[in-house]
């Protein structure tokens, strides 16, 4: 063919070639440009009336007018009838070719993707469907341009809908479900096809994959693709769940239309999408207090949790946190709202009165997906009969769904960690109040599980409670020397009584923190709790934290993840997977859950320093100063507020204000916590003060701090210590002890 005029163009070179057309660059010989010409294979044209429609099909394509699409100039056929299209030539490259050179930076794939979205709209206004989106109809100019290719060639009538025997009209990889399946397709179906394209775009292959084209078939009608973070870590939230909605199997839960999508792409927010729904999940929202005088109200919340605690040592069983499920206490949303809400497939709701020494207790448990009541019962007794209530009502959600319990879950369920009803009031009293984390709260939460200590004497519940009390007392910085004494001393007397007290681990895993940096012992101390409660949220967090800190960011992520599972509505547990993305040197997604998490808790000191601090990281300092003068009050004393301030001086260089904020009972605290050590000695790099940063990096490996590819490559402020003799000397040490690490 090269060389052969046909028409009025003269063919110059092949340019590609495949099982449905072959490619060829021509010279329009009377307007002297360059075209492409695309030859269609025999079997597309050979009946009469399929050759009548695609003609049509094609004159309705060269009429799309877009920057975004690729132009058609005409439709014609060669003297032995061979059909061809002259089409737009374009200096660039495919977006197969460039894939293939490896996966996209996240701007350059939201760009490409945005692009072809906006030629897709303007076709679907005019009803034609692509059908055939996929890398190697997308091209790329050299001026960065989406020209989209082949438009209105694969939306032929649908009796034609196989080219060869078998094979489906169009790329298997890239068909939605209903195209897969031979069913009628709509704009829909090129909605699923640029989900496909930006999944592969980010991952480098397909969302769908197989040993053969059944086999990919088989995968999109019915299994879910791998979520996009399961090949790397830096895709934002947002893109992940565009990519979803794109890619639900229901046409109707899809995107509707494709502006929809380009619309969440440009502003970076992510939809609203029904994501499926984990068949053994379950919500117990708050009892609700009837008594009369409403005075009950820390025994509905206390029944709530011990309940939610119960189901959570149930392995098979997702159970949301008390703190996700505190949020709904009086509110008026439906329980259809709070199941889409909290992604669940069930709500446990109940209410309670009690009137001195009597109570009754109403449950009942429904399916969150249609509203429809599943059981329900009513309870009677008195308050020495609590206990057996709160098991009975747990064993009736096991049953309902089905679930079997092992020996060992039948052994929890069944137990009884305190007897004393007074007592256990006691217990549910400083619950309440250790929840508020203040130190007027703690003090008094305190002061009622003395009161019950007075009444039963010697308690696991309660001494395991005084533990967790005056670590979390520790936490806040009251009284380090006093508090860690008491903790220590509360939480071992009750792992003394019972070695199976997770609340007593989780207690002594917080404090390993505070006791010369045990990051092994505080690992051991948060998996025990886990292993006594699975849904034990607090160790999972901790645990979550700690595994960053020792550099195994793969096990903190599944962790933290999970945490934002059963825990999606307390700012701090869906946003902590912050901590994940920075530690594995992925900036982007940590800076925009910083930032969430500040918008969610924006007078959090927490919140706003990991905001700022990762703010700097990605050299947004004008950003970072202002986050701290608009979120940071002089007058507050916490440990955050003081970082925060560090943040700033280091930002301004300013080493006469950061030598005088780090001295002292802060500077104690600093070097106390492998964490602290380690932002300290980050902090001190940026203000120039090599020496200090190398002190506190030392000390934070000496408490255990061995993230050995964040400080020796990932970290990007500590490249200008990597070259000292020091640091080199310290790195030796970290990678042995990284790669040996078998907590």
């Amino acid at each position: 063919m090269i060389g052969k005029i046909v028409s009025h163009y003269k063919i110059i070179d092949k340019i590609a070639s495949g099982g449905m057309a072959v490619v060829y660059k021509a010279e329009d010989i009377k307007l002297k440009r360059p075209v492409a010409l695309k030859f269609l294979p025999p079997l597309m044209t050979v009946n009469k009336e399929t050759r009548k429609r695609f003609i049509t099909e094609a004159q309705s394509a060269s009429a799309l007018d877009h920057p975004n699409i690729c132009t058609i100039h005409e439709i014609d056929e060669t003297d032995d009838g061979q059909m061809f299209i002259a089409m737009n030539f374009y200096e660039g490259e495919t977006l197969n070719q460039r894939i293939s050179r490896g996966p996209l930076d996240i701007p350059e794939a939201v760009n490409i993707a945005i692009q072809t979205g906006q030629g897709l709209s303007n076709a679907h206004e005019k009803g034609i469907i692509h059908r055939d989106i996929k890398p190697g109809n997308v091209m790329i100019t050299n001026d960065n341009v989406v020209k989209i290719l082949d438009f209105g060639l694969a939306k032929l009538p649908d009796h034609t809908a196989f080219t060869r025997t078998g094979t489906m009209l169009g790329t298997v990889a890239y068909m939605s479900p209903q195209q897969a399946g031979g069913e009628k397709v709509d704009h829909r179906t090129d909605i699923w096809s640029l989900g496909a394209l930006l999944f592969e775009m980010l991952s480098g292959c397909p969302p769908f994959q197989g040993d053969n084209e059944q086999a990919v078939v088989y995968a999109i009608l019915n299994k879910d693709h791998k979520p996009l973070t399961s090949f790397r870590k830096d895709v934002p939230e947002y893109i992940e769940k565009v990519i979803q909605k794109a890619l639900v199997k229901d046409a109707d839960k899809r995107y509707q239309h494709v502006e929809e999508l380009v619309k969440d792409l440009k502003a970076k927010s992510a939809p609203d999408i029904d994501l499926p729904v984990p068949e053994n999940s379950i919500v117990v929202l708050p009892f609700k207090d009837f008594s009369e005088k409403k005075e009950n109200e820390y025994f509905s919340d206390g029944l709530t949790e011990e309940i939610i605690t119960d189901l959570s040592k149930v392995k098979n069983l997702l159970v949301i946190s008390r703190g996700s499920a505190m949020t709904f206490k009086d509110t008026d949303k439906k329980i259809k709202e709070i199941g889409k809400e909290l992604n669940v497939q069930y709500a446990l709701e109940g209410s309670v009165r009690k009137s001195g020494n009597k109570l009754r207790i109403h449950a009942q448990l429904i399916n969150a997906k249609n509203d429809t009541h599943i059981w329900a019962e009513k309870y009677s007794g008195t308050l020495e009969d609590v206990f057996d209530i709160q098991e009975k009502v747990s064993r009736s959600i096991v049953d309902a769904l089905k679930l079997t319990l092992t020996p060992e879950e039948e052994k929890k369920l069944a137990k009884r960690p305190i007897k004393n009803i007074q007592a256990y009031e006691c217990y549910l009293r400083a619950r309440q109040e250790s929840w508020l984390f203040t130190p007027d709260a703690l003090e008094r939460a305190i002061g009622y599980l003395k009161n019950g200590l007075e009444i039963i004497g010697e308690n696991v519940l309660l001494y395991a409670g005084m533990g967790y009390v005056y670590a979390q007392c520790v936490n806040l910085g009251l009284d380090m020397e006093t508090n860690i004494a008491k903790a220590r001393e509360y939480a071992e007397k009750a792992l003394q009584l019972d070695p199976d007290s997770a609340e007593a681990h989780l207690a002594l895993g917080i404090l390993s923190q505070f006791l010369g940096g045990d990051l092994r012992g505080e690992i051991t101390h948060f998996r025990k709790a886990l292993a006594i409660n699975p849904g034990e949220i607090h160790a999972m967090l901790w645990l979550g934290i700690s595994f960053c800190n020792v550099g195994k960011t793969k096990e903190a992520r599944a962790l933290l993840e999970k945490v934002r599972q059963i825990d999606p509505l307390t700012p701090m547990s869906r946003n902590t997977i912050c901590l994940s993305d920075f530690y594995d040197g992925n900036l982007e997604p940590a800076v925009e859950a910083g930032r969430e998490w500040l918008h969610l808790e924006p007078q959090n000191p927490g919140a706003a320093f990991f905001y700022a601090l990762f703010l700097v990281y990605a050299s947004r300092l004008k950003e970072a100063t202002k986050i701290i003068d608009k979120h940071i009050h002089m007058d507050w004393v916490d440990n955050f507020t003081k970082l925060s301030l560090f943040v700033k001086y280091a930002i301004e260089r300013n080493t006469e204000e950061i030598e005088k904020l780090v001295s002292g009972d802060f500077e104690k605290t600093l070097r106390s916590d492998p964490q602290f050590n380690y932002f300290a000695s980050a902090l001190f790099t940026f203000a120039g003060m090599n020496d200090k940063s190398l002190d506190f990096l030392e000390q934070a490996a000496n408490q255990g701090f061995i993230n050995y590819p964040l400080m020796s490559v990932q970290d990007p402020i500590l490249e200008t210590i990597r070259g000292e003799e020091r640091f080199q000397k310290l790195m030796k040490r970290v990678k042995h002890e990284w790669e040996n690490f078998d907590a």
